[in-house]
């Protein structure tokens, strides 16, 4: 094995390394290859996903487990994925084994039930988390721990839980929260302060804040920064990903990624201008496999073959023809879902555009923390309304409402009881469903597109939707009323009203993890009518050799698309300029009559 020049964040690491990002950037790409090059070092390294759609295990090749399983061929390195419902059932046996024994049944089922919602699930995988930070890790000690992380919207989340919860506990011994007794709670106490300091320790823990030489990433990587700075996490890195330089002049399309590129490292927002900066090379393979990673950082070597794009051919249909399909149906809910970074925003914004050009009112929304699809738009549209379920107003508004309601036959001490309890970090899970239920209600009679989280976050509101739903089931079952009872959930699995869309790029990460989103929802009974595929190279024409070799991937991947995992499939080429305005999203999507439309 050649030794490699690693970058900065690799070379003198601190015990908790952390890899944030918008998704798609190459987090676990990044992480996974700096934990390889430590373990080859010489040290011993745990590699955690907290990602709820972790695809380590298609880049080990090991199964992932909520305890730490060494990975082959790299002697020193251990791999961990924290399990959401792993953790919470795990959770639930803590609880419940705190209950006296003279707990009756009818109590214990009570508190079971208290305890089956979403927010255990968050609470309990953060609990798995500060578990680490906190040293308590199952097997031989470890000299680093690195983190690949879920997307930015759910990783500020997860870092901001320890001073939440810190706060919430602190001097608080009544009552019952939303995930039963807070002995429950309290017994993580202590856990939950000492992964609060590991964070706020810049002796202790890097934040290595990964993004593509792209602006909307860079721009989000730049609040990253800030809410981090803000919580106290302050020793932070950057590093640029898939870096590219053109080696044949003569190719537009090489020339133009690479202008791209230059120009959004040139105008870097000062809050990461400011940091150590690292730049690791666009690669010409695919990062699955232990040689693969150990070349991304340039320790090791990968045989590369080349195909032209003449050779390649995706079988799909353009936009166009997907919104023209939409429309005939007049109303409606659009899900577009997906792996973070491949373009789901792009794709929602131009649906809605394109419905809007056909004569529909469309109302444009987002579960996603990070909510991109103002920037998307950057105009406004007669006929398009553009919201956003933000999980801090919807908080507020939930916590208004049941003091209202709840609280108005309380007296003063109820009352205050009541509020401390809503002000537990979990209500914010509770109150994002409630919203997603009014926007799932709104889609009956008008369209309603929806700008989903990336993967892993839209994965716990489906769990929570899920669980709603077999609580209402419950509760009316026997009592003559599940005939009329509607869920959102059975909204969701209605192919008359929701159409669900998975957006991918042609790519071997994105697929996989596209289709074990599309295994998810068919769990669920909710049948995904199409996938898109986005930002294929294979149209453009390239003969750049390091794209050309990249090309092989793509065909890889579209064949596999093509052998029978979607149903229906549509394409949106790479584009040297990227959509974002009313007017470019328009394009996209323009139906063939109305050449003028906007």
């Amino acid at each position: 094995m050649n030794t490699p020049t690693l970058p900065g964040f690799a070379t003198d690491p601190t015990r908790f390394l952390f890899f944030t990002g918008k998704g798609g950037v190459g987090k676990t790409s990044l992480s996974t290859a700096t934990a390889i090059a430590l373990a080859d070092g010489g040290r011993r390294v745990l590699l955690v996903s907290t990602d709820a759609a972790s695809n380590l295990d298609e880049m080990l090749g090991v199964p992932l487990s909520n305890q730490p399983v060494p990975v082959p061929g790299v002697p020193g390195l251990d791999v961990l994925n924290i399990d959401p419902d792993a953790a919470a059932e795990a959770y639930r046996q803590r609880v419940l084994a705190q209950l006296d024994v003279e707990t009756s049944e009818q109590d214990r089922s009570t508190v079971r039930e208290q305890l089956s919602g979403a927010c255990t699930t968050e609470i309990a995988a953060f609990d798995e988390f500060a578990a680490l930070l906190a040293g308590e890790v199952v097997g031989a000690p470890h000299d680093h721990v690195v983190f690949d992380t879920a997307p930015t919207g759910h990783t500020l989340r997860l870092l901001s839980l320890p001073k939440a919860w810190t706060g919430f506990l602190a001097g608080n011994d009544r009552g019952a929260s939303c995930l039963g007794p807070h002995s429950g709670l309290k017994m993580q106490e202590a856990r939950f302060n000492a992964a609060l300091r590991a964070l706020s320790d810049p002796a202790l823990t890097t934040v290595v804040l990964v993004t593509r030489p792209d602006p909307r990433p860079m721009q989000e990587a730049a609040r990253t920064a800030e809410e981090l700075s803000a919580l106290g996490l302050s020793h932070q890195r950057l590093a640029v990903n898939g870096v590219f330089h053109a080696s044949d002049p003569k190719d537009p399309i090489a020339n133009a990624i690479e202008a791209m590129g230059r120009d959004a490292v040139r105008h870097l927002p000062a809050v990461l201008a400011a940091l150590p900066l690292d730049e690791v090379p666009l690669r010409p393979f695919d990062t699955v496999g232990v040689p693969a990673l150990r070349a991304l950082l340039g320790g090791d070597t990968v045989p590369t073959t080349r195909v032209s794009a003449s050779e390649i051919a995706l079988s799909g249909e353009p936009l166009a023809h997907l919104v023209d399909e939409l429309a005939a149906h007049g109303h409606g809910l659009v899900m577009v879902m997906g792996k973070g970074g491949v373009g789901k925003t792009t794709i929602a914004a131009a649906l809605a555009v394109g419905l809007v050009q056909r004569g529909h009112a469309v109302h444009l929304t987002t579960t996603d923390p990070a909510a991109h699809v103002a920037d998307a738009l950057a105009g406004a549209l007669p006929g398009l309304k553009l919201g956003r379920i933000d999980p801090k107003a919807e908080t507020e508004a939930y916590i208004a409402k049941m003091m209202a309601t709840r609280g108005k036959a309380l007296d003063d001490a109820g009352r205050a009881l009541l509020l401390e309890d809503l002000q537990s970090p979990c209500t914010e899970e509770v109150a994002v469903f409630h919203a997603f239920s009014r926007v799932v209600n709104e889609a009956r009679t008008a369209f309603v597109v929806l700008d989903t989280a990336p993967t892993g976050h839209s994965l716990l509101l489906m769990d929570a939707t899920g669980a709603y739903h077999r609580q209402m089931m419950s509760q009316y079952e026997g009592k003559g009323g599940t005939a009329h009872l509607i869920t959102p959930l059975m909204r969701l699995q209605d192919a008359d009203m929701t159409r669900v869309l998975i957006v991918t790029l042609p790519e071997v990460t994105p697929v996989s993890q596209a289709a074990a989103l599309q295994d998810d929802l068919r769990r669920a009974h909710i049948e995904p009518w199409a996938w898109v595929i986005n930002k294929s190279l294979a149209a453009t024409g390239t003969h750049d050799p390091l794209l050309q070799a990249r090309l092989v991937g793509e065909h890889r991947q579209a064949e596999r698309i093509a052998s029978g995992l979607a149903q229906r499939t549509f394409v949106l080429p790479w584009l040297p300029q990227a959509p974002v305005g009313v007017a470019a999203l328009g394009a996209l999507v323009r139906p063939a009559n109305a050449a003028t439309a906007p």
